[in-house]
């Protein structure tokens, strides 16, 4: 049985009908976070029906028209992804993931649908790879942007669960668009410009979506550096603590409603370093009164195998202002 690594603790394998038990115990695990965006959690119930679930998929895969593949982080089936669909004939697959909260916040899901949608576009020859995102299943829809796809519209009501329907929203990447603006054999100066987007983006918690700090460790290197510099005396976190401590703030109440946007930048390269300079503007609800401010980013990369990460980010802002 093969593994493929995704980060020095986790990897993706294919799920198998032998593994049934601990498939099932981790989607009693996962059910809560699934359920209501993806309702196919409710057919693995008990040991019979979440083999029948696996051996379904391994009929699929037997015929080219699906696979499956899970994720297991330090040994523990903790996600997975899947080709909810694969023509190969038409040239068009759809995937779909899923993840259990002790998986989250790692970048776990988008490294493995990287795998996917490679092995589709490389291997197999497919033209359009497909995902389609419950609407409102904001951590889904984050996946496939970091993927690189493109969100074409709506299909309305497409889908119903528990009696409630549903929109769904399509999202698609073509193999001339492979690999995706933060993929190594793309332009520097637009990898760079992702991943400074992306990371604005993960702390945005504005029209009723959450926090999608799984981003921090996708964009950063693991030793990455993010240093605040707003009091006098520099704070500095490594990026499991950063992500530890802006998930607390905004999701405790304390920072609601809050947004930031870069609005001016200046980055410079050099070889396989660059450095940017970034202005920016955030507001929101801090202890819930109304706040704006301005402030500035000084941000260092560097360029990977997998592309350009950030290696360390400082910042210093300026005095608020109140609503």
């Amino acid at each position: 049985m093969f593994a493929l690594p995704l980060t020095d603790d986790a990897q993706l394998r294919p799920l198998e009908p032998w593994q049934a038990e601990e498939f099932l115990a981790h989607i009693d695990r996962a059910r809560p976070l699934m359920d209501p965006w993806i309702p196919w959690a409710d057919l693995s119930t008990d040991l019979g029906s979440a083999t029948a679930t696996l051996r379904r998929h391994a009929d699929r895969q037997a015929a080219d028209e699906g696979r499956i593949h899970g994720i297991w982080l330090a040994g523990t089936l903790v996600g997975g992804v899947m080709f909810t669909g694969f023509d190969a004939a038409a040239g068009n697959c759809e995937i779909g993931c899923w993840l259990e909260p002790a998986g989250q916040g790692r970048g776990l899901v988008t490294l493995a649908g990287r795998r996917l949608i490679d092995w589709a576009f490389t291997e197999r020859g497919m033209n359009r790879v497909e995902c389609r995102v419950a609407a409102g299943n904001e951590r889904s829809a984050g996946v496939a942007r970091r993927l690189g796809m493109t969100r074409e519209g709506v299909l309305r009501q497409r889908s119903a669960h528990r009696g409630v329907r549903r929109d769904s929203e399509v999202w698609s990447v073509l193999a001339e668009e492979w690999p995706p603006a933060d993929g190594p054999a793309c332009g520097d100066k637009a990898a760079i410009d992702r991943l400074m987007h992306d990371l604005f983006g993960a702390f945005t918690t504005t029209g009723g979506r959450g926090p999608d700090l799984g981003v921090i460790r996708e964009v950063f290197i693991p030793e990455g550096l993010i240093i605040k510099n707003t009091d006098g005396d520099p704070l500095v976190y490594g990026v499991g603590s950063f992500v530890a401590s802006r998930e607390k703030i905004l999701t405790d109440g304390t920072l609601t409603e809050f947004s930031e946007a870069e609005v001016a930048e200046d980055t410079r390269m050099f070889g396989s370093v660059a450095q940017r300079f970034s202005d920016y503007r955030k507001s929101g609800f801090l202890h819930g009164e109304w706040f704006e401010a301005v402030g500035h980013k000084t941000v260092q990369f560097v360029r990977t195998p997998d592309g350009w990460r950030i290696s360390s980010l400082a910042w210093d802002d300026e005095p608020a202002t109140g609503g």
